[in-house]
């Protein structure tokens, strides 16, 4: 089969073998992709021959076929696992062809070439497992045909969520990572560096619609677009010219367009146009691609697609998957000794002659200028690294655990006959049959050769994958950097490692987004008819902050901290009370110390003319008692001053209230008096029974026990409590008094109102008496002024806030009681001090005719 098409078109080698088979107890069927047909040339007139086809070996993929005959040389060699039992191999190559997949499969289960559907040697298959399947189509080929006989098939490359879930594919098992497991990570991958505005090219098959409708639904839920995407065609229609124009698009595309990420996923055949395209980057130098490529694990772009492009500069900083994998010892010694395996060698002869550029019995070696006798000593680990690795790649690492997933459920299949032979003391040996493999391979836990763990559940390995970073020497050879991890749970690990980045690149780290990022105080805002990286930015609105580029939304402060001016952060709010090291408030304290001390100047110096007819005629006990309560007055207000607490919260309003309704009881008390006193020096007038001291008494206690009462009443109702307000003002918490009830504390002044007014009128009626002892006029100018004060508090005091209204009410409450204080005794005293010569009996009865009485 393939031997004729080499024999015919191919002058490199006089002998191809097209499988190798080695003898074994148990076979293991193995199908590979090795080598490549790619055409040179296309004659429309004609049905497409091979004729017209060269073949060029796919020099890595024969690591596969390696890792599975060391793996099998392992498990002979272990007396320990099947020690009954020698594995054999039966190697063929697919040459990258479904239909050729088919025809191997009937050829390697039927080695007497009987195919027909009737199979009438079923029991006598000798293959236990078939490992193989690098791409979909040529998986689905070998599962049409192993599900009939339920052969267990491993499959090592792409795989398919459907197959899997086939009830008709019972024996299909994956030895590669879940196909979710690696979209995530390039998912996390991309969120990691912020890039959200990427390219997409796929392979136009079945592969590469199942990556693409993954990837596309995760990208999606994540915020990261996909600006454009191309479906590329495998190269058997390199020539054609839709292809070509396929592939100057995408040329155009990616020198163009600002997306810098670009993720590739495909294999070696469908990339072959974007690989050459690459490629001619490195020479052409209107070319000039610096991108940030991704790759799954089915591209391997360091393979060189012909015998004179390999890996360019074009893919420093590459960033690609690969199955997870641990070391293998002993391998890279079995690579040392191939040639000592002449039946091995005749099958590796077409690989062996492209690698080392030599040539077998003579015969030259094809599109070769210059070529040599291989002779036998050539040394694998000689080769570049992208032309062939000695570590075992992650795809041959899956091959490896492959094949020990069989010896281990070959091993327990007989282990299983043995006892069941004892048990039934039959001494006849039962052939074991390939499908019964199926029960042991469908969960199994195993070590492979070299110690490792290894799980399988519900017939997939239990790994994940590798993100590595490459660096492209001049001499070709590549340097590979570990920097993440996703396992199977998808659970994303960044490693240490430092990355390498595209020289090309005009950043570092690159930058691939479709407009600007938000900056810190921004969140994004979506433009209508756009894709969503392509959003607008907007400044956060009051109160609210962003601590991080590209914010979706804004976040409020919390309550006892605001946003700063640029809104990229909170700061603590300062806390906002009347403190006594203010200096507001120490003027405060300083006005209400100096009139405490006048007032009590005031007080001594009635003390002291105690006798004398102007005290007497105030009314001695109504003086002191209104002295006194001035003064208690004026130390109130420094209740005022402070950080509001519970105790004085409770006290300051109440104790304002009824220490002011005792000196306007007074006022009123003295201005009634007064009027009283005049009525009664008229003949037969009855008043003069009522100038005695228990009606003043009478009256301040009365008006004063009102006010008591309306502020216990307060106080049991709905008391004044501490209390703050975080959202008045600005970057300020501000801590004051809640009044409780502001009906109560409204009525409160209203009844301070209400006697100062009826003050106000009675004294206002009284003013044009006789004025050697009057009192009127005075009293009537201090509770204009306190009226005057108290009504335009009211008004402050609600439209302001925090500190400011209590400097409001501590202002009312010394204004006014200075006004008391003011023009009630500063006229009496200046008499008393400076004008002794008014103050006797004498002058009080010159003037006007009028009675002097202690009662006054």
């Amino acid at each position: 089969m393939i031997t004729e098409n080499l024999k015919g078109k191919c002058s490199t080698i006089r002998e191809v073998k097209d499988n190798l088979y080695k003898p074994g107890d148990a076979i293991i069927g193995g199908i590979f992709s090795l080598i490549y047909p790619q055409p040179f040339g296309v004659n429309f007139n004609e049905f497409p021959k091979r004729s017209r086809e060269i073949f060029t070996a796919v020099i890595k993929n024969y690591q596969h076929v390696l890792s599975l005959i060391f793996a099998i040389g392992e498990i002979n060699n272990n007396s320990k696992l099947l020690p009954n039992i020698t594995l054999g191999s039966h190697i063929y190559d697919n040459l990258y062809d479904a239909r050729i997949t088919y025809e191997i499969m009937l050829d390697l289960l039927f080695t007497e070439q009987k195919n027909v559907t009737n199979y009438k040697d079923y029991m006598n298959i000798d293959v236990f497992a078939i490992i193989g399947g690098l791409n979909i189509e040529n998986a689905k080929q070998m599962a049409t045909v192993l599900s009939h006989f339920k052969i267990p098939q491993l499959n090592y490359g792409a795989f398919e969520t459907t197959l899997r879930n086939s009830a008709n594919l019972p024996s299909l098992y994956r030895m590669s990572p879940r196909e979710t497991i690696q979209p995530m990570g390039i998912v996390h991958l991309l969120l990691h560096f912020g890039w959200t505005w990427i390219g997409l090219i796929v392979s136009k098959d079945g592969d590469g619609e199942s990556f693409q409708k993954i990837l596309t639904s995760m990208l999606s839920k994540n915020s990261i677009c996909v600006a454009y995407l191309y479906r590329l065609e495998g190269s058997a229609s390199v020539w054609d010219y839709a292809y070509l124009e396929e592939m100057s698009k995408l040329n155009s595309e990616l020198l163009l367009t600002k997306v810098n990420v670009v993720i590739v996923s495909g294999d070696y055949n469908s990339l072959s146009g974007l690989a050459i395209l690459l490629g001619k980057d490195e020479y052409d130098e209107n070319i000039d691609i610096g991108k940030v490529w991704i790759t799954t694990a089915r591209w391997d772009f360091t393979q060189p697609i012909s015998w004179f492009i390999s890996p360019t500069k074009t893919y420093n900083g590459t960033f690609s998957f690969s199955a997870h994998r641990e070391p293998v010892p002993g391998f890279l010694d079995f690579l040392k000794t191939l040639t000592h395996d002449k039946a091995l060698m005749r099958f590796l002869c077409f690989f062996w002659g492209t690698a080392f550029n030599c040539e077998f019995n003579g015969e030259n070696f094809a599109f070769c200028e210059h070529s040599r006798v291989c002779n036998g000593k050539e040394r694998l680990d000689s080769l570049p690294t992208y032309t062939f690795e000695t570590e075992m790649t992650g795809q041959s690492f899956s091959i490896y655990n492959a094949v020990y997933a069989v010896a281990h459920a070959l091993h327990s299949l007989h282990s299983l006959k043995q006892k069941t032979i004892l048990n039934r003391r039959r001494s006849e040996n039962i052939k074991p049959q390939p499908w019964q493999l199926n029960y042991f391979l469908n969960n199994i836990h195993f070590n492979n050769g070299a110690g490792q763990e290894i799980l399988i559940e519900n017939g997939e390995v239990a790994t994940g994958y590798d993100i590595v970073n490459w660096f492209i020497f001049p001499n070709a050879s590549v340097l590979k950097n570990l920097i993440a991890t996703i396992s199977t749970n998808h659970d994303f690990t960044v490693s240490k490692g430092d990355i390498v980045w595209n020289s090309r690149l005009k950043q570092i780290p690159p930058q691939s987004k479709c407009v600007e990022s938000c900056h810190l105080g921004q969140s994004k805002m979506v433009q209508e008819g756009k894709p969503a990286c392509c959003y607008g930015c907007i400044l956060c609105p009051e109160g609210t902050f962003s601590n991080e580029t590209d914010a979706i939304h804004c976040l409020k402060c919390p309550e006892d901290e605001y946003a700063n001016q640029n809104k990229d952060n909170c700061n603590p709010k300062v806390f906002n009370f009347l403190s006594y090291r203010e200096p507001l408030a120490i003027s405060f304290i300083f006005l209400a110390v100096s009139c405490m001390a006048i007032t009590v100047w005031v007080m001594q110096v009635f003390i002291r003319n105690w006798s004398t007819p102007i005290v007497k005629a105030n009314n001695r006990n109504l003086t002191c008692i209104l002295l006194t309560s001035i003064l208690l007055c004026y130390f109130s207000s420094l209740l005022f001053i402070g950080r509001p607490g519970t105790v004085g919260c409770l006290i300051r309003q109440t104790a304002f209230g009824i220490l002011f309704s005792i000196a306007v009881s007074c006022v009123l008390a003295k201005t009634i008096i007064v009027i009283l006193a005049f009525l009664a020096t008229k003949p037969g007038n009855r008043m003069r029974r009522w100038l005695g001291q228990k009606v003043a008494n009478a009256i301040v206690l009365s008006c004063s026990l009102v006010q008591v009462c309306l502020c216990t009443a307060w106080l049991l109702s709905s008391p004044p409590f501490p209390d703050v307000e975080m959202n008045s003002n600005h970057g300020q918490i501000i801590l004051e008094c809640n009044e409780g009830s502001m009906t109560m504390f409204y009525c409160v002044l209203s009844y301070i109102g209400f006697l100062a007014i009826l003050s106000f009128i009675i004294a206002f009626l009284a003013r044009k008496l006789p004025d050697t002892f009057n009192e009127a006029k005075f009293i009537t100018f201090s509770m204009l002024v306190f009226c005057c004060v108290w009504i335009t508090f009211i008004p402050s005091y609600l439209c302001t806030k925090g500190k400011n209204i209590v400097a409001v009410e501590i202002f009312a409450i010394l204004a006014s009681n200075t006004a008391l204080l003011a023009f009630i005794f500063l006229p009496k005293c200046y008499v008393i001090v400076l004008r002794a010569d008014l103050n006797s009996r004498k002058m009080s009865i010159e003037k006007k005719g009028l009675p002097i009485s202690g009662k006054l």
